[in-house]
């Protein structure tokens, strides 16, 4: 199995600020469109957060780039929507990312009370499906308004789907950067070694104290974990906090 750590929302590069958490509960901001889209931050209810973190730059009738998407279909405890193309798709297909594997989804979150940078996981995805976008887009797709079925963004497109759900409120077990700290420097999980992790082989990102010092750039960052108890323990530790309610 494959752990998937994938960086999504707004940062410093992408939208202009942090992600807010207003009232214990992480809201992470869609990236402004940069293709196909029929959401604006208005439709999702974030106007006023999205010019607030971008300082202006885009507000409620911007439209946004809404990926991963989460959406409650009758019958469902949630499901997950996420587009992937480019170089990022290629790398997770190099990895073997496939059938069977989670994403869980960080970004770059601030208090708006102590307005203290940090990343945190937000949500996750089980992969049951991979639609490969080539010959068009299903139609529930195209309907829900995911912006990689509305166009393809690249030759290799493809939306990741299956059960996902984002989180309800800021648990301290999500957050992944060390108290203090800059963003970068995570408190990694006792499993994650020098090696296991790609993108993140040099030996001065592992550092004492279980820390581990990101990348500043990049999207997807996959640990293969095998059949190992440990990190399948930590996923599923990190699932129920996700899935708990406030």
């Amino acid at each position: 199995m494959r752990i998937v750590f994938s960086r999504k929302g707004f940062d410093s590069s992408a939208g202009g600020g942090p992600s807010p958490i207003v009232d214990g509960r992480p809201i992470s901001l869609p990236i402004p469109a940069g293709a196909a889209s029929v959401t604006s931050y208005g439709d999702l209810g974030l106007g006023e957060h999205a010019a607030r973190a971008s300082r202006g730059r885009v507000g409620v009738d911007d439209l946004c780039h809404n990926d991963p998407m989460f959406v409650r279909p009758p019958g469902s405890g949630g499901e997950c929507l996420f587009g992937q193309c480019g170089a990022a798709q290629t790398h997770l297909e190099r990895q073997g990312v496939g059938l069977g594997d989670v994403f869980v989804f960080f970004g770059l979150f601030a208090e708006e009370e102590t307005h203290e940078p940090h990343h945190r996981i937000f949500g996750y995805l089980r992969v049951e499906e991979i639609v490969r976008l080539n010959d068009g887009a299903p139609d529930d797709l195209r309907s829900a308004g995911h912006p990689h079925a509305l166009a393809m963004h690249h030759s290799n497109d493809v939306i990741w789907r299956g059960p996902g759900r984002v989180a309800d409120r800021a648990s301290p077990a999500l957050r992944l950067t060390v108290p203090g700290g800059p963003p970068s420097l995570w408190q990694r999980p006792a499993w994650l070694k020098r090696g296991g992790l790609s993108y993140h082989d040099r030996e001065d990102r592992w550092l004492r104290g279980g820390r581990l010092r990101s990348v500043a750039r990049g999207q997807e960052f996959v640990a293969d974990v095998g059949r190992r108890k440990a990190p399948r323990e930590w996923l599923e530790t990190v699932i129920a906090e996700i899935n708990r309610s406030q």
